[in-house]
């Protein structure tokens, strides 16, 4: 296997490059005082790594926790270390263009009182989302203030994407987000040094600005603020909705996140649709071809710049032939009759790629990715008739254990395992224990042994920050979920439609199978008119009217109906027909658990 040299500090001058300064109080809180992002959390960073930490990681997370402002080239400047991602600062004419502004309303206004200190007290004349995912949105109201007006740029499809991902899933991803970022994790050489991408996500306002302007198509370009912009639209790649765009009277070239300096994911830990990584590849090809040659500097939304036009158009060729090769490889081999998981055992990438510190799998990795592209194809099923019924976790537990002897031979066993340094199988049978019997003290202590050991030695921040986080809930360190995506911005943004289908993934299906009902919803603002169906546990929404009466009928707006789905309160909609209709709707919807079990039953 090949490994980069520790040697070659490129990186670390590349991170350093054009610092200006950092902030001066290194904790942001917000308006209750409680800290959202602390700057000094990771100064233990520093030295050589220790017994606990991979040192590819621990090198890598020394990168990623640089922290300041930093000139990129002449107009374009970046603050880094403020959240998980960077936000960055173009300057025009009038003022300055915000990208990306950061997960939380609080960093984003602190990177801002920061960027103004060392340029001055330039008005926000636009801003860009790159993308649909909340770390290049969540904190747009700390750019522009209430009732400010100005260009919101975003690619097609941004909308729809950045309000379904943190509404219908959003509970899930949240909870596994607490795993794969280690955000309530203790920050020390033996807890949670960095995520890969960036340290870590911050835990304060979400917030979100309806884009006004749409980017429809590659090559199209717009002046804002006296700065021209062409776009390249990659959809499908690192998110659903996604766009780079070059800068070319700047020579600068902006990737979002589609090359940053780690393997990406192409299915994320904490959940989402699977990635195309060979979509993702050829719109690196297009990326290269439309926009390398006419660039002296690339920067993105996380991680640093890299400058020179050989430099980057490397950096960029190596980043797509690594999403390239895992796509194709898995292809062959699963043609082979290989699954996901033998796959993932196999594969080894080329040596060039391989000893390229920014192509190590940091956020994403190779095994992992792999598993992604084979589902992508393939689906969950392997083939094998075994695996298509079998039993749920808990119940195999039990059945393992009581195969292998008992709790105790097992644990024994484990034991055994533990000190042969066979620590993916003892977390595999401590797991079946755990689950078999979660009042099991001396297999959770254990198992979470287990984990710290397997999280000490991941290259993967994500990888680390799962074992770390599973280690303290066995332990009985469980902290609630820091952060609900479903802010009342990102509720607001939601359509009618995609409100009323937040409603129906709530609805209990089998309690629900009994009961029918009709709701027609006339709404005035927008206008609007919705017929609401429940039969055989289904929620359906139509337009489409048979002459049949409803149950109901409520005149409202939709500011109304989002209050009504949060409080259940008439107060101000005219209602006609029978209100306790309503009643029996609400009745049949579950509540989120924000804070489910995920290494116990």
């Amino acid at each position: 296997m090949t490994q980069p040299s520790f040697d070659d500090r490129t990186d670390f001058d590349n991170a350093d490059k054009g610092f200006l300064g950092t902030a001066s109080q290194p904790q942001i809180t917000d308006g209750a005082g409680r800290v959202v992002w602390d700057l000094d959390a990771y100064a233990f960073l520093h030295g050589e790594a220790p017994d606990t930490a991979n040192p590819s990681l621990w090198r890598q997370s020394q990168l990623a926790a640089k922290h300041g402002l930093y000139r990129v080239c002449e107009g374009i400047f970046q603050v880094r270390g403020f959240d998980l991602s960077n936000i960055s600062f173009v300057e025009g004419d009038q003022g300055v263009i915000v990208v990306d502004p950061l997960l939380s309303v609080e960093c984003a206004a602190a990177a801002l009182s920061l960027y103004r200190e060392h340029r001055g007290e330039r008005p926000v004349t636009a801003v860009i989302y790159s993308h649909s995912h909340a770390d290049h949105f969540g904190g747009v109201r700390g750019v522009i203030p209430d009732g400010t007006e100005v260009p919101v740029i975003a690619p097609s499809g941004f909308l729809e994407h950045a309000v379904a991902e943190n509404v219908y899933a959003g509970t899930a991803m949240n909870r596994r987000s607490v795993f794969m970022y280690g955000a309530v994790l203790p920050k020390g050489a033996a807890g949670q040094i960095g995520a890969g991408l960036g340290p870590t996500t911050s835990t304060g306002t979400i917030s979100l600005i309806e884009p006004n302007t749409y980017v429809t198509r590659t090559g199209q370009e717009v002046v804002v603020d006296g700065v021209r912009i062409v776009f390249q639209l990659t959809p499908g790649t690192e998110a659903p909705a996604e766009m780079n765009f070059s800068l070319p009277d700047r020579r600068a070239l902006c990737m979002a996140e589609n090359a940053t300096h780690t393997l990406h994911n192409v299915l994320t830990l904490r959940g989402a649709l699977v990635r195309d990584p060979h979509v993702w590849a050829n719109y690196l090809t297009e990326a290269i071809e439309l926009f390398s040659g006419g660039s002296d500097v690339l920067f993105a939304s996380h991680h640093w710049p890299t400058w020179g036009t050989e430099e980057l158009t490397l950096f960029l060729s190596q980043q797509r032939d690594l999403y390239a090769y895992l796509h194709d490889q898995t292809l062959r081999m699963l043609n082979q009759g290989l699954t996901g998981a033998e796959i993932a055992e196999r594969i080894q990438l080329p040596p060039a790629l391989e000893g390229a510190w920014h192509a190590r799998g940091y956020y994403g990795s190779v095994s992992h990715n792999v598993k992604a592209v084979y589902q992508r194809y393939m689906g969950w099923f392997d083939g094998n008739p075994a695996h298509l019924w079998a039993l749920p976790p808990e119940e195999s537990a039990k059945k393992h254990v009581e195969f292998m002897g008992g709790a105790r031979e097992v644990l024994s066993k484990a034991g055994a395992a533990v000190e042969a340094g066979d620590l993916r199988w003892a977390a595999q049978v401590l797991d079946y224990v755990v689950f078999a019997d979660p009042g099991d003290t001396e297999a959770r202590a254990l198992l979470a042994e287990v984990y710290d050991a397997l999280g000490h030695g991941a290259e993967n921040g994500t990888w680390r920050n799962f074992y770390l986080q599973g280690a303290a809930e066995l332990r009985g360190n469980k902290a609630p979920t820091p952060i609900d995506s479903a802010s009342p911005d990102v509720m607001s943004a939601l359509s009618i439609a995609q409100v009323f289908d937040s409603v129906a993934v709530r609805v209990d299906g089998p309690r629900a199978w009994d009961t029918t009902l009709t709701i027609d919803w006339n709404f005035t603002d927008p206008v609007e008119e919705v017929r609401l169906e429940l039969a055989n546990g289904v929620l359906v929404q139509t337009t489409a009217h048979d002459g049949s009466d409803a149950d109901l009928t409520l005149t409202l707006t939709k500011a109304q109906l989002l209050r009504l789905v949060a409080t259940q309160s008439l107060e101000g909609i005219t209602t006609e027909g029978d209100t306790d209709v309503l009643t029996t709707l609400f009745g049949l919807l579950d509540d989120t658990d924000p804070d489910f079990a995920v290494v116990t039953p």
